[in-house]
């Protein structure tokens, strides 16, 4: 019998919470509506100011953009309409990691060359010497082997960079793409006499300098 009742009230209150939310929701569009129409130009009709909202509304969200191109690489930027980047993405992020498994596989034939080419090495800890360098003085496969090591290391890091740039770009692009850059804006500068009031000297004679930017 309690939990009958505690259903009840609780689905009593769901439903004022759910009313008052539907409600609240009515009131603001019908605000955003009354305030849209309010400084809507006498040239435009309710349909195009809704299509133009609705355009607005559809530009990508630049953080959801950014989460994309984080987890898949190219994917914020097929999110933006720039598929075309895509194949650039993949082709550096490919490309260097095809370059990073080359000097990996180098750097290991030149660590087992120069650990086997102490005699006491006798257990083949990394690998048998590769034919092509049999023969190479230590200090030549030392040299090799640092070398070759470092500069895998620094693709390593170029390959996180380019990952990082397919992001940036991706997120920029997504805050510039709402930007109206159409050849027909124009802009209307004015001056104006004005004053301002201070509490020392009163009313003192100035100067406002406006900017309006329209199409």
């Amino acid at each position: 019998m309690i939990w009958s009742e505690y259903l009840v009230s609780s689905i009593r209150y769901s439903s004022i919470v759910i009313a008052i939310s539907l409600l609240s929701t009515i009131v603001v569009e019908a605000q955003n509506l009354s305030m849209n129409e309010r400084f809507m130009p006498r040239n435009t009709t309710f349909l195009e100011m809704k299509l133009q909202q609705h355009e607005k509304e559809t530009f990508p969200n630049p953080k959801t953009v950014m989460r994309q191109s984080l987890i898949i690489p190219g994917w914020g930027q097929v999110t933006n309409g720039q598929i075309w980047k895509v194949p650039i993405i993949y082709g550096l992020i490919g490309g260097l990691s095809y370059y990073s498994v080359t000097l990996t596989k180098d750097y290991h034939d030149y660590r087992a060359a120069y650990y086997n080419s102490f005699p006491e090495n006798t257990d083949l800890r990394f690998g048998a010497t590769p034919e092509v360098l049999v023969g190479s003085s230590p200090n030549f496969l030392k040299d090799q082997r640092n070398f070759l090591r470092n500069r895998r290391d620094f693709i390593y890091i170029t390959i996180a960079l380019a990952h990082i740039l397919n992001v940036v770009d991706a997120y920029v692009f997504a805050h510039l793409r709402s930007f109206d850059v159409s050849d027909d804006l124009s802009m209307s500068p004015s001056i104006n006499p004005s004053t301002i009031h201070t509490n020392t000297f009163g009313s003192v004679p100035a100067i406002t300098f406006s900017l309006q930017l329209y199409k």
